[in-house]
C-alpha cells in the first residue's frame, strides 16, 4: 500500500528544480536523510528524491513569540493551542520513470517509495556482475531492507576500477569493510560464477600494517553471533567463512616474535601456510632507492647514487654481500673518493650512507644473503610473481619501521607490475590471474601530498592507479584522512567509501559537493556503518556491512 506522507511545495524562494524539490510533512512522521520519496509527475510519470535535509516550522514570527506565549519565561508554563507547524524537506531529483526531468508541480503528493521503487531510484535494480557491497535500511517506520551491490565493473574493472576508504582510526572500520568486498570477491570467483569467462580470474595481496589484525583470515570468528551470521546467509547471499587459499609472509629474524606482533608463525609455517622473507644484495640492490620513498631529493643525487650502485659497470657490481657493501660504501664517504662520477659530491655519499645505515641497523635481519638457509624462507618478488588464482597472499609489515615499510610495499607492488606486464619467465598468461587486488591501510605514508615528487613508491602507487586498471592491478587503500593523500591516486578511485570522520576533515575541499547533512552523519557513524560513492549509484548510499567473519584478535 503506498504510504503518502505529504506533498510539494514550491515557492518563490525555495522552487523546485530539476535537481530538487521541497515537501511537507506531518510533525510526527518519523523521516530521515538517505530516505527514498516518490512524487506524481507529468505524462503518468513518478520523480524519485532522497532526502537530504529535514526542517520544523511553525507560523512564529520570531522565536521571541514562543517565549512570550510561554507566559514571559515561565517554563512550566502550558500554552492552551499548540502553535501550527509542520516538518519541511528537501530531496535531490535522482530519477524519473519517464526520463522527464522538469521540475516537479506544486501540491503534487508525495509518497514513501516500496522495495522496487528504491532500487530503481538508487540504480540498484538490474545490477550487472554484481557484488555485494552492504546493505541499506529504509525508513523508521514499516522498515525496508535492502542488499546492496557494486558492478563488479566499476570496481575491480574494466569500466572503473580502485577503492578508497577513509575514517577515522578504530571507528570506521576500514580495514574491515575492505576484508569484507575482498571476502565477497574471492566467493564469487570460487563459487558464483555467473557472468564470467574462462579468462575471468582474481587473486589479492594483502599489507598488515597495524597488530595482528589480519593475520587469521584463513581462521572462523568464533564470536560472531547468529544475527551476522544470518545477514550474510539471508541478506547478502555470502558464506560466514573465512578466506581460502591464504598465505602469510612474515619478516625474517632469529626470533620471529622480534619482527611480527603474530604468535602463529611456527604452527602456520608447519601447516605450509607461512614463509619469512629477506633481501640478498645481489637479487635486491636495484631496490635501494625505495629506502629514499621520503627523504627530500630536489636535486635527484640520492638517485644518481643508486642507479651508480645498480649499473653493471659500477665498483659495486662486484660486491656479493650487504657487509661487502656497506665498506664499499664507507670509501666513497672519505675526501677525494667518489668513484667515476665525479659529479656526486662526497657530502651526498655521506648523505646517502648515514640514511641507509640507519635504516640497516634497524632492520639488519631482513637484509639477508643466505635464504637458503632460512627454513620457510624466499624472496619476497618471487613468491608474488607465483600467484596463483583465488590466492589471498598476507605480507605481514606492522613492525618494521616506516622506512621498511614502504620498501616492502613498493616491492610487492612492483613485483606485481613486472608479472602483469608479462616480464617474468616461466609462467604463462592463462595462468596468472587476470585481476589482482592490493590492500594497503595509512595510504598516507607512500601517497600523501607532502611526499616527495621524486619519490619512486609514489611512482609506483600513481602507475597503479592511474594506468593498473588496463593491467588487472586494482588498489584498496585507506587512510585516516581522505584529504590528505595526492590528487592523482583519489581522483582515479572510481569507488570512495566515507567512515566516521571529524568536523575539521569534512570541511576540505574533497567534501564539497557532499551536502551538509550528510557531512554531519559523517561525523556520526557507527562502527559498520559507511556512506558509499560509486559511479553506477545515482545517489550518495548510507550501507552497513555485518562483523567480520575471520578470526579476531584481542589487543596485546
Amino acid at each position: 500500500m503506498i504510504q503518502q506522507i505529504g506533498k510539494v511545495v514550491a515557492t518563490e524562494r525555495a522552487p523546485s528544480t530539476v535537481d530538487e524539490f521541497y515537501f511537507w510533512t506531518q510533525k510526527n512522521l518519523i523521516i530521515k536523510p538517505f530516505d527514498v520519496v516518490k512524487v506524481k509527475h507529468i505524462k503518468h510519470s513518478t520523480t524519485f528524491g532522497v532526502v537530504e535535509e529535514i526542517s520544523h516550522i511553525t507560523d512564529s514570527a520570531s522565536s521571541l513569540a514562543g517565549f512570550i506565549s510561554s507566559d514571559f519565561g515561565d517554563v512550566e508554563a502550558t500554552t492552551n493551542t499548540d502553535r501550527i507547524g509542520m516538518n519541511y524537506v528537501k530531496a535531490r531529483v535522482v530519477g524519473n520513470t519517464g526520463s522527464i526531468y522538469t521540475p516537479v508541480l506544486d501540491g503534487q503528493p508525495v509518497s514513501l517509495a516500496d522495495e522496487d521503487d528504491i532500487k530503481q531510484a538508487l540504480g540498484l535494480s538490474g545490477v550487472k556482475h554484481p557484488i555485494p557491497c552492504g546493505y541499506i535500511e529504509m525508513y523508521e517506520e514499516n522498515p525496508i531492507t535492502i542488499p546492496v551491490h557494486f558492478n563488479s565493473h566499476f570496481l575491480i574493472g574494466p569500466e572503473g576500477a580502485h577503492l578508497n576508504i577513509s575514517g577515522i582510526s578504530g571507528l570506521a572500520s576500514k580495514t574491515s569493510y575492505a576484508m569484507f568486498l575482498m571476502k565477497a570477491i574471492q566467493d564469487k570467483y570460487i563459487r558464483n560464477t555467473e557472468g564470467l569467462n574462462n579468462n575471468d580470474s582474481v587473486a589479492f595481496v594483502v599489507l598488515n600494517v597495524k597488530g595482528r589484525d589480519l593475520l587469521g583470515l584463513d581462521e572462523e570468528n568464533d564470536e560472531l553471533d547468529e544475527t551476522n551470521r544470518e545477514i550474510y546467509l539471508q541478506k547478502l547471499r555470502i558464506p560466514p567463512t573465512p578466506f581460502e587459499n591464504v598465505k602469510y609472509f612474515y619478516p625474517y629474524a632469529k626470533n620471529p616474535e622480534s619482527v611480527t606482533y603474530g604468535r602463529d608463525f611456527e604452527s602456520q609455517r608447519d601447516a605450509g601456510k607461512a614463509h619469512q622473507y629477506a633481501y640478498t644484495y645481489e637479487s635486491d640492490r636495484e631496490k635501494i632507492e625505495m629506502l629514499f620513498a621520503n627523504v627530500d631529493d630536489t636535486n635527484e643525487t640520492m638517485s644518481s647514487i643508486v642507479a651508480q650502485i645498480a649499473s653493471e659497470n659500477s665498483e659495486f657490481s662486484a660486491v656479493t654481500q650487504w657487509a661487502d657493501f656497506k665498506t664499499k660504501l664507507s670509501e666513497y664517504k672519505q675526501s677525494g673518493n667518489t668513484g667515476k662520477d665525479k659529479e656526486i659530491t662526497v657530502l651526498s655519499w655521506r648523505k646517502f650512507s648515514r640514511h641507509f645505515n640507519r635504516v640497516y641497523e634497524k632492520n639488519h635481519h631482513l637484509f639477508n644473503d643466505n635464504i637458503e638457509a632460512i627454513q620457510g624462507g624466499v624472496r619476497l618478488q618471487e613468491a608474488i610473481q607465483n600467484i596463483n588464482k583465488n590466492d589471498v597472499l598476507v605480507v605481514d609489515i606492522a613492525k618494521l619501521s616506516e622506512e621498511m615499510q614502504g620498501f616492502v610495499f613498493g616491492d610487492v607492488v612492483s613485483a606485481i607490475y613486472d608479472l602483469k606486464l608479462g616480464q617474468i619467465e616461466g609462467r604463462e598468461e592463462f595462468e596468472i590471474p587476470s585481476k589482482i587486488i592490493i590492500f594497503i591501510d595509512e595510504l598516507n605514508k607512500y601517497a600523501s601530498k607532502d611526499i616527495p615528487k621524486n619519490s619512486p613508491i609514489l611512482r609506483r602507487v600513481l602507475e597503479v592507479t592511474e594506468r593498473g586498471r588496463s593491467l588487472g592491478i586494482i588498489l584498496f587503500s585507506a587512510e585516516q584522512f581522505k584529504s590528505d593523500i595526492h590528487d592523482r591516486v583519489k581522483g582515479n578511485c572510481a569507488t570512495h567509501a566515507y567512515g566516521r570522520s571529524n568536523a575539521i576533515e569534512v570541511s576540505k575541499s574533497d567534501y564539497q559537493y557532499v551536502p551538509p547533512v550528510y557531512k554531519s552523519m559523517m561525523t556520526r557513524l557507527e562502527q559498520g556503518e559507511y556512506i558509499l560513492q560509486n559511479p553506477v549509484f545515482r545517489s550518495l548510499l548510507s550501507i552497513k556491512f555485518p562483523k567480520p567473519i575471520y578470526r579476531q584478535f584481542k589487543n596485546g
